[in-house]
């Protein structure tokens, strides 16, 4: 166990300790969720999975609370994997090794997973405990919610008796969340040409590194930087000038993070090898002074590389470097209904280059489906236009508030009696699971709440401490002033 199982309150701590210790990145959660399976089974708690691989948790209720509408916490099981370039770490086998920072709790060069780790913790800490009261209780822990929300998807009608629902994945202790955003991933595919190169030319790899990334939806009005749209920026400005040969270009490794890092392999001629270094140094320049308040580290570099003998055809890179670099990006409108808050964004989230093929991955979202149908017309736009093969998928409903939830406004009373002041009632820009919990329990009441977690989806991520001790607080006092069924 590591110096955090030791914070308070310690039983939320010591199961997220252990939760660190297991590797559970999205698509690879079975090792978690079979721990949490045999753990809950030693308990003495019923638990199932469901054909899709959620694990539901029951509890009974505890003396006297038997007339309490059922409750339903969740979670999700998986977390973003995320590394800093010089951290060696695969997150299929190796555990997060996480560390105190003052008041916060982060980890050694990778993501945290305190998304949503945390709400985890706290979930299986209250089926843990013997003295807390609550009414009847599930704990329902979907699989895959980062890369695709496929056990949201999978949910069907009667796995669940709760009337209430506790979504335990926001992220700003104080703010209680009642509404978000939907989303589609979309995809501009372009088939490759190459040709062979004439003699003249170097290799030389372009990378751009140390952006800070991010939350693509939580962090999207920030002003961080995308690296794939600078790379597309520099190339657009120069590389017919320096005449550049494009070979390959990738950058960013989720359609749902901010990419920190971008890198294109070209060949150059061996007579502009000079030019092409001072041309680089001086766009970093350029971006320290544009963006120098909020990316504190940014680095470029132009680095050897083996030359291939085989290029992009001048036509295909040509359309490439142009659609990178007019690809919309970042927040496309702000919400006229709930002020401060996005309504529209797209993230430019990954660029891989195959043998004959090179997909740049977006994430759109918005609150209005009108919003989200406009950015995917752009986009189809954009990719028709320079011959590139566009596809949306993976499509999910946002949340709509419902300003007469019962459970809203419990948790506000609640919090006003502890605290002294009312919480926050917000809409996030972010893609819960809450959504998608609608269409298989329509009368469901929903909120998500959390301690608060910053930069998530980054080797920055971390959870203030302080707050996870306040969300544990809030957690019992909510289960303990459920209301009784009708």
């Amino acid at each position: 166990m590591s110096e955090i199982s030791q914070l308070s309150p310690q039983p939320v701590w010591q199961f997220f300790d252990k939760i660190c210790s297991i590797p559970h990145p999205s698509k690879h959660e079975e090792q978690l969720a079979q721990y949490i399976v045999d753990w809950a089974t030693s308990e003495g708690l019923s638990v199932t999975r469901d054909d899709i691989g959620n694990v539901i948790i029951r509890k009974p209720a505890t003396a006297g609370m038997e007339n309490r509408k059922g409750v339903v916490l969740q979670a999700h099981i998986d977390m973003v994997p995320q590394k800093n370039e010089n951290t060696d770490h695969d997150f299929t086998t190796d555990p997060i090794r996480p560390y105190i920072d003052g008041e916060w709790v982060t980890a050694d060069g990778t993501t945290l997973g305190a998304d949503n780790g945390m709400g985890m913790a706290t979930c299986l800490a209250v089926l843990a405990s013997k003295d807390i009261e609550h009414g009847p209780l599930e704990v329902l822990l979907t699989i895959d919610e980062e890369a695709g929300m496929t056990g949201a998807f999978g949910l069907k009608a009667g796995w669940l008796e709760g009337e209430i629902l506790l979504n335990t994945d926001s992220e700003q202790e104080g703010e209680i969340y009642m509404g978000c955003a939907g989303g589609v991933d979309a995809s501009l595919a372009f088939s490759l040409e190459r040709e062979t190169l004439g003699g003249g030319y170097v290799g030389k790899k372009l990378q751009i590194k140390g952006l800070k990334g991010g939350h693509s939806g939580v962090d999207i009005h920030t002003g961080r930087a995308n690296a794939n749209k600078l790379l597309g920026r520099f190339l657009a400005g120069h590389a017919n000038e320096l005449g550049l040969r494009l070979l390959s270009v990738r950058g960013g490794t989720l359609r749902n993070a901010i990419p920190r890092e971008a890198f294109a392999d070209v060949a150059v001629p061996a007579a502009n090898e000079e030019k092409l270094a001072n041309l680089f140094s001086h766009f970093e320049s350029l971006l320290k002074e544009e963006l120098g308040a909020v990316e504190t580290s940014i680095a470029l570099s132009v680095l050897d590389a083996e030359l291939s003998e085989q290029a992009l055809k001048p036509s295909v890179q040509n359309r490439i470097i142009a659609t990178i670099n007019a690809c919309p990006n970042g927040v496309i409108r702000m919400s006229d209904d709930i002020p401060g808050v996005v309504e529209t964004s797209l993230n430019l989230g990954v660029i891989t280059t195959e043998d004959d093929k090179m997909t740049l991955l977006c994430l759109i979202r918005s609150l209005a489906d009108s919003g989200r149908s406009y950015v995917e017309s752009m986009l189809k736009s954009t990719g028709e236009l320079a011959g590139a093969k566009v596809a949306f998928s993976g499509a999910y409903p946002g949340w709509k508030p419902d300003p007469e939830s019962e459970i809203m406004h419990v948790f506000r009373k609640t919090y006003e009696y502890i605290y002294g002041r009312a919480p926050d009632i917000m809409v996030i820009h972010a893609g819960l699971e809450c959504g998608l919990f609608k269409e298989p329990y329509p009368n469901m009441d929903m909120i998500s709440f959390g301690p608060t977690i910053k930069f998530p989806h980054s080797p920055d991520e971390k959870v203030e401490i302080a707050t996870v001790g306040l969300f544990w607080e809030q957690m019992l006092a909510m289960l303990k002033a459920i209301p009784e069924k009708a």
